[in-house]
């Protein structure tokens, strides 16, 4: 079958090879034909080796698909069932679950350290045990989470990672209060996606901040009441909040740089949300004095900050209803065969996201 392999950490180009195929299937396990996939910058991060992942290995983890096989001991999945993957899956048992954190289960990562496809040459890993640059991926039940049939593949798979990861930092980690001022640095497919929570939660004011034109552009039809690039945001704090900071700010870049400016433009008593995966050699320095002073709300967001069922679930809710725009995220489509277009598109920012047709 084919698949999209980085050969080692540090390169920037896949290799779309015809000898892969899909390994670990047994039971408790299901084999899902991947029909679309989307290109989230954690991909990218995962290449660069700014995100720890074994190699070498198939990118994505944005996917959905149908199921082609269930192994032994699955019962609430059978062939032909649409399902989108779900690279953190909650295992029910471990505290954080028990706790009603799902999104802090640590099945999902101990998936990725085990390989999911082979080759002549050996082992493959998929991406956060994933690896949904391939027509086929193998992976544990509570990864394939069953999706209804008026839900087209191409937005399920955003589904699968960015949308639930946009909409839940300020869905539920921030909890946006009605009539508030928001700013969020980093306006891809995730910026995007906050932005339109944001807009859901009664934002009175909402501050895109990006250096690319063409996504400052879209964050406005999507929500957002002002778009900028990064040097204008002094003028845009003070001429939205009079000087005094946003009541929330998103960063959604990963940087310790932008967080620690997403810091110095938050309120004092504001939120920061934290939503970007960055480095673990990358850190954010702040002064004892200041966050006893100021004392300013610093949130971490992973994969939304709730249970992702339940955020699938809420997002295809507001889909339907027309309260949030999916289609429109996906502003270029190219098969697996052109993968490194779709990187390419993602680099320079031209692409909210990119939804690769396998």
């Amino acid at each position: 079958m084919l698949a999209a392999v980085l050969h080692e950490i540090g390169q920037d180009k896949l290799e779309v090879l015809d000898d892969v195929e899909a390994t670990g299937f047994g039971p408790g396990r299901v084999r899902i034909r991947v029909r679309a996939t989307g290109l989230c910058h954690s991909d990218l991060s995962a290449m660069a080796g700014v995100l720890p992942q074994p190699a070498p290995f198939v990118p994505g983890h944005e996917g959905a698909g149908e199921i082609l096989e269930v192994g032994e001991g699955v019962s609430h999945l059978k062939p032909g069932d649409r399902v989108v993957v779900c690279w953190l899956p909650a295992c029910g048992v471990c505290p954080a679950c028990k706790r009603g954190q799902t999104q802090l289960c640590l099945a999902g990562f101990m998936n990725a350290g085990t390989p999911n496809f082979k080759r002549p040459s050996g082992d493959v890993f998929g991406f956060a045990g994933t690896g949904t640059f391939a027509e086929e991926v193998v992976v544990d039940a509570g990864c394939a989470v069953p999706i209804p049939d008026d839900v087209p593949f191409d937005i399920a798979a955003l589904i699968g990672c960015g949308v639930t990861t946009g909409l839940g930092a300020a869905l539920n980690t921030a909890d946006v209060e009605a009539g508030s001022s928001v700013a969020v640095i980093g306006c891809g497919g995730v910026g995007i996606s906050a932005i339109q929570g944001a807009r859901l939660k009664g934002a009175a004011e909402i501050v895109a901040v990006d250096p690319v034109a063409s996504r400052r552009e879209a964050a406005l039809k999507f929500g957002a009441t002002k778009a900028i690039s990064p040097d204008e945001l002094p003028d845009a704090k003070q001429q939205v909040t009079g000087g005094e900071g946003f009541d929330y700010v998103f960063e959604v870049v990963g940087r310790s740089a932008t967080a620690r400016t997403a810091y110095e433009n938050t309120r004092r008593g504001g939120t920061l949300v934290v939503v970007g995966a960055g480095a673990l050699d990358d850190y954010l320095q702040l002064s004892m004095f200041e966050l006893f002073f100021d004392e300013k709300r610093i949130l971490p967001s992973m994969y939304g900050g709730g249970d992702v069922l339940r955020s699938y679930e809420r997002t295809i809710a507001l889909w339907r209803a027309g309260r949030v725009d999916l289609e429109s995220l996906i502003t270029h489509r190219v098969p697996l065969a052109d993968i490194n277009e779709a990187l390419d598109q993602m680099r320079q920012g031209t692409a909210l996201r990119t939804c690769i047709e396998i």
